[in-house]
């Protein structure tokens, strides 16, 4: 009588125990999957960041190069409306 009980209460521990270990596998699984799903998440916003980078660089040269372009611009216009202050002057005299 004994060991059948012994018998019974080993079967129940080794039996609890398998199914602790189960629980916890599946808490692993479940942690590497939400590990990986946040990976993947990073990897999303990080190109999404990289993208917006490169959009803000292009429209900084392109704003430069519009810049330049205004400057050359009046360059020019000063150019021109010195040589025409300076024809005025000749013809004046």
């Amino acid at each position: 009588m004994k060991k059948v009980i012994l018998s019974s209460i080993l079967m129940l521990v080794l039996s609890i125990s398998f199914i602790s270990c189960r629980e916890e596998a599946n808490k692993a699984k479940d942690a590497v999957e939400e590990a990986g799903d946040a990976v993947e998440e990073a990897g999303k916003d990080m190109k999404e960041m990289r993208e917006d980078a490169i959009d803000k660089a292009k429209e900084a040269g392109d704003d430069i190069k519009d810049a330049a372009n205004e400057a050359a611009d009046d360059v020019k216009d000063a150019v021109d409306d010195a040589g025409d202050a300076i024809e005025d002057a000749v013809d004046d005299n």
